[in-house]
């Protein structure tokens, strides 16, 4: 029997996702960046849409995504089996999808995509001296290999095979000492025999800087094996000095994106991420690493309900609650003894020039406090000086610590730093400069180009600073071009910024590294959605480095590879006074946050935006950020917030006599008014708007304006009258292509059919509406569509696809987090014979 094109995609797709298991299971944001890194850059919806089987993979996906797949594997380690990295065999197999996919006849869309590929491959792989397409029949496919490829042979298409995340980061090459912990660790194993219903808990303990996360990457990595299911990890950044440390439902969003959730159905609340990633590690052995925890509080979230599951966690902190309550086994590590700290010198410079200068060795570990981050550091120096005889250090490193005051508080705090100096002290006069400028980067990390508007210098000549940087293991290269801080040599480089450099150098400094993320994020924002209103920037200062973003695949690739640093920047910017920067960096990611559903994010920069705008008194950035703010309130179902906040933004737009302004806050009054069920109300605030707009020649504007006026009259039950509304916005829509909109309006047309009986017309519209809001990747108005197109089928008769098109809306909504997951459940959960009686009584409470 021939396979369908639809089985031929999932059968493909099955594959893909089977490679990024095999790579190292990947999350959607690794793939972003490391295919951003290599130049081929690939958006996250491109790749949810994809990896769901939403569309057809092109070859140019394809061979980004292999790329980008490799390219993660060799970074952590993995080794795919051989059959998946052949671009050979890829290419048949992508071929045999494209012919089954053209011949089948089920999806004509699917169909007209496989068509347009065949074209594309047959230009690939035609002879010079032949067209593409010549002859008497179809373009010839490649030559088939002798093995079929990484697809199995026809039949039924198999289930996508389950990602097993390998999170973990390379263990550290010259881990040495610890052995009496690596022991207990390992016991804790043997316990899970004795106590088959608990999940296994180790909290590792200490100061800063003594090994908690070598030893436990290390060991994990030794234990690996024993969890078939997968490693997970996480940074909490507990004790991070330039930030809040890691909210669990961020760091939950990441388990879950590597347990292959798609993006947009994540949920919104902290208990419900929490309760669907304990549902997915149920009955798996899974080792989830908590890093640099900061209070039990921030743990309990992460924790796994599955026996078999083992959680390490490490921490500055002890916590005992979490040996009162889960049972953790408490272990803190000490500073290294003087026989270990010898073997970790050993293994770093190499036994004989150990050997040779006993004496220098001693006093080295003496002078490092048995820390396994200063030993590093000094054996980093010397390994980078094999000439220089460890007496020199030794003695260079003793002179270090008689010249500094020390710091306040334990001795070790005063050695390590002691460390710091004497390695900073080593850097030539660039690199110096740049480690302290980095003191005053909020984190979590940084690019290059970043680096570059920090220092005001050329890309070239900070690259080398941060190679030098990265040798003297002052900074991480934890992906390719991202560079990270511990967060002691953070807080060693801000001292040394805050001494050595004067005040207008670091405002410099912060004020070309703001105008870096903020026009980079501008730019970004107009490519991804150009009818925005958009708004003036302050002027560049010189030094600033722009990276060049071709298109909105490019831009959306920044957009989250840089989502954290973005926010943490919006808080530095309004707390070190550059309150332009903090307004304006917030608005321009707002419709990034909106429609990527971070709805939390977005709240809490629009928070600060107002703080910012206000201090300043930016009537027009208050206006816009209240606004923005009542927006993420509307998602998050705060109605009476979002109330407060838009009647500001309203009275602030009449104040600045800004009438498309206030016509965008007049529009959202009108869903607030319809979310609450008052639709006279809508409709009078959207004719409010549709006058704004009007009165200073707004054609887009209009346009939205008109479709709202079509929606509310739907709503009063005047079907007839709304087509004429939203005809009249589509038409306007199209000429301005404006597709985002259009999506609305097509929505609203099958909306009004519906309700006038033209079911074949309603079902049109909402497909046009769904195709849009997918190219859109905005889920919450495509769950939306969805349940209006299911009420449509379930009223001509076809009930199972109805039920199939409300669970796959409430499939949405409930990952999402949103109040509308109720109205759903309300029409999958009544039987079949009241459906109809359900339905009718929803329509009529919508029209009272």
């Amino acid at each position: 029997m021939r396979e369908t094109g639809r089985e031929a995609l999932l059968r493909f797709v099955a594959d893909l996702r089977r490679l990024r298991q095999l790579a190292g299971a990947p999350s959607l944001n690794n793939l972003v960046a490391v295919a951003a890194r290599r130049g081929k850059p690939l958006a996250r919806s491109t790749l949810s849409d994809k990896l769901n089987a939403k569309s057809l993979p092109d070859w140019e996906f394809v061979l980004a995504y292999v790329d980008a797949c490799l390219a993660y594997a060799e970074q952590v380690g993995a080794r795919p089996p051989a059959e998946l990295t052949d671009l050979g065999r890829w290419d048949a197999a992508h071929w045999r999808l494209l012919r089954a996919a053209d011949a089948s006849q089920a999806a004509e869309r699917l169909s007209v995509a496989a068509y347009t590929e065949i074209g594309r491959h047959a230009a690939r792989v035609a002879p010079v001296d032949q067209p593409p397409g010549t002859g008497p029949g179809d373009p010839a496919p490649p030559a088939a290999p002798t093995d079929p490829g990484p697809n199995p042979g026809p039949g039924t298409a198999p289930a996508v095979e389950p990602v097993v995340p390998r999170q973990l980061p390379a263990a550290v090459r010259h881990f040495a000492g610890r052995a009496t912990e690596v022991a207990a660790l390992t016991e804790l194993l043997a316990e899970a025999a004795d106590t088959p219903g608990a999940v296994l808990i180790s909290a590792i303990g200490g100061t800063a800087g003594i090994g908690k996360t070598a030893l436990a990457v290390c060991w994990a990595h030794q234990v690996a094996d024993r969890f078939p299911d997968g490693q997970l990890y996480v940074n909490l950044r507990g004790f991070d000095p330039t930030g809040p440390p890691t909210d669990p439902g961020e760091a939950l969003r990441d388990f879950l994106e590597s347990l292959a959730v798609p993006a947009e159905r994540i949920p919104v609340g902290l208990a419900a991420r929490a309760g669907l990633y304990r549902s997915l590690l149920a009955g798996k052995r899974v080792l989830v690493l908590l890093d640099n925890a900061h209070d039990a509080d921030q743990v309990r979230p992460l924790l796994p309900g599955s026996p078999g599951c083992l959680v390490v966690v490490t921490s500055r902190n002890q916590m005992p609650a979490l040996v009162t309550e889960v049972g953790a086994y408490p272990l803190v590590l000490d500073p290294l003894p003087v026989p270990e700290a010898r073997a970790l010198l050993r293994r770093r410079l190499g036994p004989d020039r150990v050997a040779r200068e006993p004496e220098a060795t001693d006093r080295i570990v003496a002078a490092a406090a048995g820390l396994p981050l200063a030993l590093a550091i000094v054996a980093a120096r010397a390994a980078t000086h094999p000439d220089f005889r460890l007496a020199r250090l030794a003695d260079e490193l003793g002179d270090t610590r008689a010249s500094l005051d020390g710091l306040a508080g334990a001795e070790t705090a005063t050695d390590i730093r002691a460390v710091f100096s004497w390695s900073y002290r080593s850097l030539d006069p660039a690199g110096a400069s740049l480690f302290r400028l980095l003191g005053l980067h909020p984190g979590p990390d940084l690019s290059v180009a970043a680096a570059a508007s920090l220092a005001g210098l050329a890309v070239p000549e900070v690259r080398r600073s941060l190679a030098t940087l990265a040798r003297a293991h002052l900074v991480t290269e934890h992906l390719p071009g991202r560079y990270a801080l511990h967060d002691l040599l953070r807080v060693y480089a801000a001292e040394q910024v805050a001494t050595d450099d004067s005040d207008p150098t670091r405002r410099d400094a912060l004020h070309r590294l703001f105008d870096h993320y903020l026009r980079t994020a501008h730019a970004a924002d107009l490519l991804v959605h150009r009818h925005r209103d958009d708004i003036t920037l302050p002027p560049a200062p010189p030094g600033t480095v722009l990276p060049d973003l071709a298109d909105g695949t490019e831009a959306w690739t920044w957009l989250t590879t840089e989502h954290r640093v973005l926010l943490a920047v919006v808080a530095h910017a309004a707390a070190t006074g550059f309150d332009v920067h903090a307004w304006q960096l917030a608005w321009t990611m707002n419709t990034y946050l909106d429609r990527l559903g971070a709805w939390q994010d977005q709240a809490a920069a629009q928070r600060l935006a107002l703080l910012a705008a206000s201090r300043v008194g930016d009537r027009n950035g208050q206006a816009r950020a209240h606004r923005n703010r009542a927006v993420a309130c509307l998602r998050l179902g705060e109605f009476d917030e979002a109330h407060h906040h838009l009647s500001q933004s309203r009275d602030l737009y009449a104040a600045l006599d800004d009438r498309v302004g206030g016509a965008r806050t007049q529009l959202n009054l009108g869903i607030l008014a319809e979310r609450q069920g008052r639709y006279g109300q809508a409709l009078h605030h959207a004719r409010r708007a549709f006058d704004l707009f009007d009165a200073v020649g707004h054609t887009a504007g209009r346009a939205n304006a008109l479709n709202n006026i079509g929606w509310y009259h739907i709503q009063l039950g005047d079907h007839q009258r709304a087509l004429g509304y939203c005809e009249q916005a589509l038409a306007e829509q199209q000429r301005a292509g404006n597709r985002y909109w259009q999506a609305h309006t097509w929505d609203s047309l099958g909306t009004a059919h519906h309700h006038l009986g033209n079911h074949e017309q309603a079902v049109d519209c909402y497909e046009h509406a769904l195709a849009l809001w997918r190219e859109a990747s905005e889920r919450y108005h495509e769950a939306t569509t969805l349940t209006h197109l299911g009420d449509t089928q379930h009223s001509t008769g076809t009930v199972e696809a109805a039920r199939t098109t409300w669970k796959h809306a409430l499939d949405i909504l409930e990952r999402l987090g949103h109040p509308d997951a109720d109205q759903v459940r309300t029409r999958l959960h009544a039987p079949d014979q009241e459906q109809a009686e359900v339905q009718g009584h929803i329509e009529k409470q919508e029209q009272v």
